[in-house]
């Protein structure tokens, strides 16, 4: 299995007690590392290139997402900072899209997990928001479908809070299907249920404290059987683990094998449909502890899959 991280990854400073620290990217490289030793293979991720970022945001946003910075922190929206080292952390978080995308697609590995930050689902077309300067995902989903062909890309959410910049890019694309689960009464207060785009979006509420229970049920019922319906050539999965119970940002109230669970279960569905072709890349997760060991059982699982 492919792994794909950068250094700059951890130069991204939002700043002082902000969630989205460093510390975050480095109890997930350290757990990794520990957890399975010579058995990934790790990969430096590249930047991605500007037409690859213009293939789904506008030009004033990466202006503005990746312009010089001499200043400590500059803001981007109510809770989005860059830093001088933020660019290029960007850059090259959805480079390693872009390169999981390839190395799945040519053969080198059927999977493969981003281990980068800033994370990326929030940032819509033309804005930066929700900790997000650029959508790593939905690179990586625009370059899958336009340079190696693809007619049917599905991306994957099960981060606490809905993706509401992927669903932006993609809501009238029928070739990329975007499937979330979130809390309910979560920032960016979106994702309804009636949200249909061109008939490729699937979007389900949770309420608050819901737990493994509800959670694999609206998965087992609804989500999975709608993916399969699909047929997805490629999965692409935003891994966000904030819907733990540690986790300070939200009360969905999971557990770790919850996440080992779905995890299951869309490796089962990319081996299904799509040569077991599955990229994944690091959303959210904002208790440490729970973060590393999530981001362990979303490996394990996709190694014991395989």
């Amino acid at each position: 299995m492919l792994v794909y991280t950068h250094p700059a990854c951890l130069l991204h400073d939002p700043g002082p007690g902000h969630p989205e620290c460093p510390q975050r990217l480095q109890a997930v490289l350290d757990a990794l590392q520990a957890a399975f030793p010579g058995q990934l293979d790790w990969r430096q991720a590249p930047p991605a290139k500007f037409g690859e970022l213009a293939r789904v945001h506008d030009n004033e946003l990466l202006e503005l997402a990746l312009q010089p910075q001499a200043t400590a922190l500059r803001q981007l929206d109510m809770d989005t900072f860059a830093s001088p080292g933020s660019a290029s952390a960007a850059v090259h978080a959805a480079g390693a899209g872009v390169a999981a995308v390839d190395a799945v697609m040519l053969g080198e590995d059927p999977l493969a997990f981003c281990a980068v930050r800033p994370p990326g689902h929030h940032a819509t077309r033309s804005a930066a928001m929700g900790f997000c300067l650029l959508n790593n995902i939905a690179v990586a989903a625009a370059y899958a479908r336009d340079r190696h062909g693809l007619e049917r890309i599905a991306v994957v959410d099960f981060d606490v809070h809905h993706g509401n910049g992927t669903q932006d890019i993609f809501q009238h694309d029928p070739r990329v299907a975007y499937f979330s689960t979130h809390q309910a009464g979560l920032f960016p207060q979106s994702g309804l249920r009636r949200d249909r785009g061109a008939g490729n979006l699937m979007n389900i509420l949770l309420p608050p404290g819901s737990g493994s229970f509800r959670f694999r049920n609206v998965w087992a019922d609804e989500m999975l059987p709608a993916i399969d319906d699909f047929r997805p050539q490629l999965l692409l999965v935003s891994a966000g683990f904030d819907a733990h119970l540690r986790d300070p940002q939200a009360d969905l109230m999971l557990e770790t094998d919850d996440f080992r669970w779905i995890t299951r279960e869309l490796h089962r569905l990319a081996r299904r449909h799509a040569a077991g072709r599955l990229v994944s890349m690091l959303e959210g997760g904002y208790d440490l502890q729970a973060l590393a060991e999530c981001s362990v059982a979303h490996v394990q699982a996709l190694l014991d899959g395989g």
